[in-house]
C-alpha cells in the first residue's frame, strides 16, 4: 500500500518527545503570560524588572508561534497514522475522524471553561481540511499547504488597503469579547467566569486566531504534518538526515532576514491598514522557519547517544499531551485566577516561569507512573473509547 509504514503500535518515541517538547513549551509560556490574564505585581527593584524583561524576551523569541505550530504539525502527523492504519485494515477513517473532531470540539469546550485562550476548538474546526484532501496525491498536498501558508485572506487585505489609501481597517472584533471577558478573570465567581468563558473567551480565541492568520497556518501545518507521514521522515531519522540538514539550514537562512524585516516593518509601512496584515503574513513566515529550525535540531539531537537519553525521558509527557494540555489550564488558572488562588497579584514573569517549571516536573512525574500501568493518559484513553463507541 502506498505510504505503508511498519511502525510499533503506530507510534513513533521521537514523534511522541517533540510533542512533549512542545506541550512544555506552551505550558512556560501560558505561566509567564498567567493563562491570558496580563496581570502582574509591580516591583521596586530594578534587577527583577531586568529579569522579568529577559525571561519573557526569551520564552516569547524561543517558543510563541513555534511551540503551537510543532503541536500543530504533528496532529497532522497523528492524522495520517490513524488514516493509513485504518487503511491498511481496509476501513475508510475519515466519518470516524469527523466523529472525533466533533468529540474534540467538547474536550476544547470544557478546556476553555477554565482557559480563555484554547487551541482546541480552533482544530477541531480547521481539522476537517485533513478529512478533504487527506486521498489527494502528495504534490497537491503541498501545493495546498504552501498556498495555505501564504496567508491569502491577508494579502487581500494588504492590496486592498495600498489600492485604497483612505481605508481604515476597523479594529479585530476580538477585542470586544476580550473586554467583556477580562473582569471575570480576576473576580472569585466561577460559575460567572465559566459561562464568560465559554461564550466571550472562545469568541476571542477563535477571532484572535482569525485575524492572525492562525486558521490558515494551522491547516497548512495539519497538512504539512500528514505529508511527513506519508514520507516516513520521522520513521526513518538516519535515511532522512539530508531532508533534516536542509530543512535546519533553509529554517535558518530564511529565519534572520524575517527576524529582521519583522522589526523594520513599522518604518516601512506606515498604513496601519497595509502594516497590520503584512506583519501577519511575515510573522507567519518567521515562525514557521524557526519551527523548521526546532523540529530539525530536536531531530538531530535525539539521534545523538547523549540527546536521546535527555529526551526520551519526554516520551510519556507527549504521549500524554492532551491530559497534560488539559491539566495545565485547570491548575494554572486555579493558582492565577480570582476564582482560585490570585496569585497573579504576587507572581511577576520571572516567578510565574518558575511555577511552569515546577507544574512541567510535577506533570512529567505523573506521566512516568501513569505509563507504568496504562497505555494511555486518562484524557486520551476516554478520547480514544469515546471515538470508537459506535463501532
Amino acid at each position: 500500500m502506498e505510504h505503508e509504514m511498519q511502525l510499533k503500535s503506530a507510534r513513533l518515541e521521537v514523534v511522541d518527545a517533540l510533542r512533549g517538547f512542545a506541550v512544555m513549551a506552551i505550558m512556560f509560556l501560558h505561566n509567564i503570560e498567567h493563562f491570558n490574564f496580563y496581570e502582574f505585581p509591580e516591583t521596586a527593584s530594578a534587577f527583577v524588572r531586568s529579569l522579568d524583561k529577559n525571561v519573557w524576551d526569551t520564552l516569547f523569541f524561543l517558543f510563541a508561534g513555534k511551540a503551537y505550530a510543532i503541536f500543530s504539525l504533528l496532529f497532522g502527523f497523528s492524522f495520517f497514522i490513524q488514516h493509513n492504519n485504518q487503511a491498511k485494515k481496509g476501513k475508510d477513517f475519515r466519518l470516524r475522524f469527523l466523529w472525533r473532531l466533533f468529540l474534540l470540539f467538547l474536550i476544547g469546550c470544557f478546556n476553555g471553561a477554565f482557559f480563555p485562550g484554547d487551541i482546541l476548538v480552533l482544530y477541531a474546526i480547521v481539522g476537517v481540511v485533513l478529512i478533504l484532501v487527506c486521498r489527494w496525491s502528495d504534490k497537491a498536498v503541498l501545493i495546498t499547504a504552501v498556498i495555505l501558508m501564504l496567508q491569502p485572506l491577508e494579502w487581500g487585505k494588504f492590496f486592498y488597503a495600498l489600492n485604497n489609501p483612505e481605508y481604515v481597517a476597523a479594529p479585530g472584533q476580538w477585542l470586544v469579547h476580550h473586554k467583556n471577558m477580562y473582569p471575570y478573570l480576576s473576580q472569585p465567581d466561577f460559575l460567572a467566569m465559566v459561562k464568560s468563558n465559554l461564550w466571550d473567551g472562545q469568541l476571542f480565541s477563535l477571532l484572535w486566531g482569525w485575524g492572525h492568520g492562525r486558521f490558515f497556518q494551522t491547516a497548512s501545518l495539519f497538512l504539512l504534518g500528514m505529508l511527513l507521514g506519508r514520507c516516513r521522515y520521522f520513521a526513518n531519522l538516519a535515511e532522512n538526515r539530508r531532508f533534516w540538514l536542509r530543512t535546519l539550514l533553509v529554517g535558518v537562512v530564511c529565519f534572520i532576514p524575517l527576524y529582521y524585516l519583522t522589526a523594520a516593518l513599522p518604518d516601512l509601512l506606515m498604513n496601519k491598514s497595509m502594516l497590520v496584515p503584512m506583519n501577519t503574513i511575515i510573522s507567519s513566515f518567521r515562525n514557521f522557519a524557526f519551527m523548521c529550525v526546532l523540529v530539525a535540531g530536536f531531530v538531530f539531537f535525539w539521534q545523538q547517544v547523549s540527546g536521546h537519553k535527555i529526551l526520551g525521558g519526554l516520551v510519556p509527557y507527549g504521549k500524554m499531551s492532551l491530559t497534560n494540555y488539559l491539566t495545565q489550564s485547570i491548575v494554572g488558572t486555579f493558582i492565577y485566577f480570582g476564582y482560585g488562588l490570585g496569585l497573579y497579584k504576587y507572581l511577576g514573569v520571572t516567578a510565574s516561569f518558575g511555577v511552569g517549571i515546577l507544574l512541567f516536573i510535577l506533570q512529567l512525574g505523573f506521566c512516568h507512573w501513569w505509563l507504568k500501568n496504562h497505555k494511555q493518559g486518562p484524557f486520551e484513553g476516554a478520547w480514544r473509547k469515546a471515538t470508537w463507541i459506535f463501532s
